[in-house]
C-alpha cells in the first residue's frame, strides 16, 4: 500500500437517475483508498439511494438535492417542493462551498463536463490557476456523434474542456475507438485524452452469505440496472417464460427506480411462474452476477464491465433513447464476439427471446474472444492519481489480485 499523506480527492456525479454514475464513482473511490493510505475521497452526488450502499474507510459522500429527468428531457426536483431554478441554485452552491472547504488536490467529474445544467462550471473556474488538478472521466461510448455534437454546442462544453480541464480520461481501451470521434472540435482536446481501459470489478469483501439472497444455481441473472427504463426488457423476458418453459430459470433484479405499479405487476406475474424469481434491489449485484450461469441486461457501462470482469455469457437488450450509447456499445461488443444483443426496438416476440435464451445458455464467455488489456482501468487510474497529486506510485497491480482477467 502506498501513501499520499493528507491528500484529498473530490468526485462529482450528477446522478439524476439510475445507478451507473454512482457505482462507477464508488468503484474508483474504493480502488484509490485501497492503494493510498493517506488519501481521503469525498463523493458529491444527487443519487437518492446512495445511503443504501456501503463505503470503505476514508470514503464519504455529500448528498445534494435530487432532480429527475422527465421523458421530454426536462428536469424536475425529486424531493423538494420548490422551483427547479432554486433547486439548481442550491445544488451549485453546495457543490462550490463543499469544494472550497474540502480543498481537494484532484477534482474528478463524472461524464458531464459542466455538470447538470452547468452547476459544476463555477467550481471548475474556482480551481483554475490553483494547484488542484481537474479531470473529466468519460465512458467508452457517449452517444451518437450528431446528437452529442448538438448537445455539447448547446451547453458550451468545448471552451470548458480546453480551458478548465487538465486531462480527459476515457474509461475504455483505445482499440475500441474514441467517444469523441466524429465531433468537430475533437482535435482541440486530443492531447488531453487518455485511455484507461475498462474498470474491472471484484466481489465485495466481508459479505455474509445469508445476506446475499443467492438463488439456487444454475440461473440466468436479468438486470436492468436502476430499473427506471427497464420495463420493456423485463416484460419481454417474463412474457417468454409465461408462454413456454425455458432451458434455465431466471432471477430478475427489478431495480429501485422502476415505477411501483410496474414492479408490483412483475412480482405478481413472476409469483405464478416456477422458473422466475424477482428481487427489488441488491447492493451485492456483483455476487449475483458472479454466481449466474449467464446474464440478460440492458447494457449500460457498469453492467458491461461486470460482464467482462466475471466472464459471464451475456445477451444485451440495449435501449436507444434518449441516448444511443447502449446500442453502440452492444454492436461493438458483438462484433468482437464478446456477447450477443437484441434491440428493444424489435417486435419483442416471445419466440425471438426463447431462441435467444437457448443460444445464451450454450454461449461462450467473453474471455473466449477477448484479447488482453480490456480491464486495465483501475490500474491506470490509481497510477495516474499517484503521479498527479503525489510521488509516482509504484506498480501494485489491481488486476494481479483479480481471480479473472482478460
Amino acid at each position: 500500500m502506498n501513501k499520499l499523506d493528507n491528500c484529498r480527492l473530490l468526485i462529482y456525479s450528477h446522478d439524476s437517475f439510475g445507478l451507473g454514475h454512482l457505482r462507477r464513482c464508488r468503484t474508483l473511490a474504493h480502488a484509490l483508498v485501497d492503494r493510498y493510505k493517506g488519501l481521503s475521497v469525498l463523493i458529491l452526488t444527487g443519487s437518492p439511494i446512495i445511503g443504501r450502499f456501503d463505503f470503505k474507510a476514508r470514503v464519504d459522500f455529500v448528498r445534494i438535492p435530487g432532480v429527475i429527468k422527465l421523458h421530454n428531457g426536462e428536469y424536475t426536483p425529486l424531493g423538494l417542493h420548490i422551483d427547479l431554478a432554486d433547486t439548481l441554485a442550491l445544488r451549485e452552491s453546495i457543490i462550490l462551498h463543499t469544494a472550497q472547504t474540502f480543498a481537494p488536490d484532484l477534482f474528478l467529474v463524472d461524464k458531464e463536463p459542466t455538470g447538470l445544467k452547468g452547476e459544476v462550471k463555477s467550481t471548475l473556474e474556482m480551481f483554475a490557476n490553483t494547484p488542484t488538478r481537474c479531470v473529466l472521466g468519460l465512458r467508452d461510448v457517449m452517444d451518437d456523434p450528431e446528437l452529442l455534437e448538438r448537445e455539447w454546442q448547446q451547453k458550451a462544453v468545448w471552451p470548458v474542456l480546453e480551458e478548465l480541464y487538465d486531462e480527459l480520461w476515457v474509461y475504455g481501451p483505445e482499440s475500441l475507438g474514441s467517444p469523441l470521434q466524429g465531433l468537430s472540435m475533437e482535435h482541440k482536446v486530443a492531447d488531453k485524452l487518455m485511455y484507461t481501459g475498462y474498470l474491472p470489478r471484484q466481489l465485495p469483501e466481508a459479505i455474509q452469505p445469508e445476506a446475499l439472497q443467492l438463488p439456487q444455481q444454475p440461473y440466468i441473472l436479468v438486470t436492468s440496472g436502476g430499473g427506471g427504463d427497464g420495463v420493456e426488457m423485463v416484460d419481454w423476458v417474463i412474457r417468454t417464460y409465461e408462454q413456454q418453459s425455458q432451458p434455465m430459470p431466471a432471477f430478475i433484479v427489478l431495480g429501485p427506480f422502476m415505477p411501483l405499479a410496474d414492479r408490483t405487476r412483475f412480482q405478481q406475474r413472476a409469483a405464478q411462474l416456477a422458473q422466475v424469481e424477482t428481487l427489488d434491489f441488491s447492493e451485492n449485484l456483483e455476487h449475483l452476477m458472479a454466481n449466474a450461469h449467464a446474464v440478460i441486461a440492458m447494457g449500460g457501462y457498469n453492467t458491461f464491465c461486470e460482464i467482462l470482469s466475471f466472464d459471464r455469457p451475456a445477451l444485451i437488450l440495449p435501449r436507444s433513447q434518449p441516448r444511443r450509447e447502449q446500442l453502440i456499445r452492444a454492436r461493438k461488443a458483438q462484433q468482437l464476439g464478446l456477447l450477443n444483443y437484441l434491440p428493444l426496438e424489435s417486435e419483442r416476440t416471445a419466440e425471438q427471446m426463447h431462441q435467444a435464451i437457448q443460444q445464451l445458455v450454450e454461449q461462450a464467455p467473453p474471455s473466449a474472444a477477448a484479447g488482453c488489456g480490456l480491464l486495465s482501468g483501475l490500474d491506470f487510474v490509481t497510477d495516474r492519481v499517484g503521479r498527479l497529486i503525489g510521488t509516482e506510485a509504484s506498480q501494485n497491480s489491481f488486476l494481479s489480485q483479480s481471480p479473472y482477467r482478460l
